[in-house]
């Protein structure tokens, strides 16, 4: 049987027409990620490729989010550059689609809203970064900042740069937050180390600290919620 190109398919097999007709939420993600790619292959379908993009990352978009420009080219026939560019853009748009509908909610109310802010910017990383998070009396973000970024194991916290960022910015409370690249997301005794010299010291300044989380790439630590705070 011969390959059929995406244009020979009816058209509400299609993936563009089949957007149009009913709407982006009927589409599966291989049919996303073959608008996003446009052509396919001498051998496959865009949506063949598309799937078989998918299939290598056992259909976990977070993971095709770690591929790097170079990985999408080298290990896809009809992945050039351009298509590569799109791809990645597109999944860093989604990232940064989470993490502002937290913002714009402008509200912390449970662990779960600093892991959403938070995931996005280092659920991906192999490396770690440490931020911290600004809070009013009602508990609305005021500003976040990355106070430092390490290795693959550990990362070095200044709390003296903490103390100043918080008082420059008249918060009353403050959450700290960094990921494990490893993705055990139990802390370290060096993490509960910090975290308690970090409470100690921002109590003196009459500044609560909420919380710390621990981020890794499906699943998080909360020492508020583990009472360990």
């Amino acid at each position: 049987m011969p390959k059929l190109s995406v244009k020979e398919w009816s058209p509400e097999d299609q993936p563009r027409e089949k957007l149009l007709l009913k709407g982006v939420s009927a589409l599966s993600d291989a049919e996303l990620l073959a608008i996003l790619i446009g052509s396919g292959n001498t051998e496959e379908s865009v949506v063949q490729l598309s799937q078989r993009i998918l299939q290598s990352v056992d259909n976990n978009l977070n993971k095709l989010g770690k591929l790097s420009v170079k990985d999408l080219i080298k290990t896809f026939k009809g992945i050039g550059e351009a298509k590569a560019i799109s791809i990645i853009a597109a999944l860093e748009l989604g990232k940064r689609r989470r993490s502002s509908e937290i913002v714009n909610l402008g509200q912390i109310r449970y662990s779960k809203d600093i892991y959403d802010l938070f995931h996005p910017l280092l659920a991906d990383l192999y490396y770690e970064e440490f931020w911290v998070l600004f809070l009013n009396r009602s508990n609305k973000i005021i500003d976040k900042i990355k106070l430092s970024q390490g290795g693959i194991s550990e990362t070095v916290v200044d709390n003296r740069i903490i103390y100043k960022e918080a008082l420059s910015r008249l918060c009353t409370s403050v959450v700290i937050c960094h990921n494990h690249p490893s993705g055990n997301k139990n802390p370290s005794r060096q993490d509960e180390i910090l975290t308690q010299k970090l409470k100690e010291g921002l109590k003196l300044l009459d500044i609560h600290l909420i919380d710390h989380i621990i981020v890794c790439e499906s699943v998080y630590y909360s020492f508020a919620d583990e009472g360990k705070l």
